[in-house]
């Protein structure tokens, strides 16, 4: 089993984590990659961000389709960038990880709150989370105030603001679960455990065990009509990102 997960942002040490996660979760015969596009922000903490993630994303799916042999993808941010569209090119399942954060927390929490990065991120989760119909179980988006790649310069720093924000949906929210609102936080799951006291998802972990699932299952994405391929056209200024 081949599974590929694309880090939509380009900072490589971020993607060298989240494959260190994967591995460490993935069942002994599964094979995971994990790659940057060659196009697209550095990080993601807003709209902007998220759609000019979203041409390299597809494009990395199509290769892994096409040439690579994949037998499902992951696309490792907590927006889901270009997820469906992503369905629209591959039969094979193709999973976010915010996704997959909700359907485990589901499972173990009645309640879940979500532990973010800046403060003009809060829409961009709260828009996923309510995508997903799940706002019911979610009871708050904390943000600590700090970006994206703060968070690799200063860990230590980032990991004491996840700590206080966690303590916080918990004590004063009503959280029973959290879930780490970036694909970056992945060093911090271990140690965000011990000090909250309630289940801590990263988004990677579940993603990885339910793509192995679905692949055991011969599950496909429909093609029935919303996520079929796209209509035969020209994408002018595409060469070589959006190849169908």
């Amino acid at each position: 089993m081949k599974i590929k997960i694309i880090n939509p942002n380009t900072t490589q040490s971020m993607t060298d984590s989240i494959y260190g996660m994967a591995v460490r979760y993935a069942d002994t015969g599964t094979e995971i990659t994990a790659v940057s596009p060659k196009t697209g922000p550095d990080s993601i903490e807003c709209y902007v961000d998220e759609y000019l993630a979203v041409p390299g994303v597809i494009q990395e799916v199509i290769k892994g389709d096409r040439l690579e042999g994949a037998d499902a993808f992951i696309i490792a941010c907590f927006g889901d960038p270009g997820l469906s569209a992503a369905r629209e090119v591959t039969d094979k399942p193709v999973l976010g990880i915010c996704e997959s954060a909700i359907a485990a927390a589901k499972f173990i929490a009645p309640y879940f709150s979500v532990v973010s990065v800046l403060d003009r991120s809060r829409k961009v989760t709260e828009d996923v989370v309510k995508a997903y119909g799940a706002e019911s179980f979610c009871r708050s988006i904390r943000t600590t105030g700090m970006s994206v790649l703060d968070f690799g310069r200063d860990p230590e720093k980032g990991l004491a603001a996840l700590a206080q924000q966690g303590r916080k949906a918990v004590a004063e929210d009503g959280a029973e679960c959290i879930l780490l609102g970036c694909a970056g936080f992945v060093d911090f799951v271990d140690a965000l455990k011990q000090e909250l006291g309630v289940p801590v998802l990263d988004g990677v972990m579940p993603a990885v065990k339910f793509a192995e699932a679905l692949v055991k299952m011969g599950a496909k994405t429909s093609k029935a009509n919303t996520w079929k391929a796209p209509e035969p056209k020209a994408f002018k200024g595409f060469d070589g990102i959006v190849d169908l």
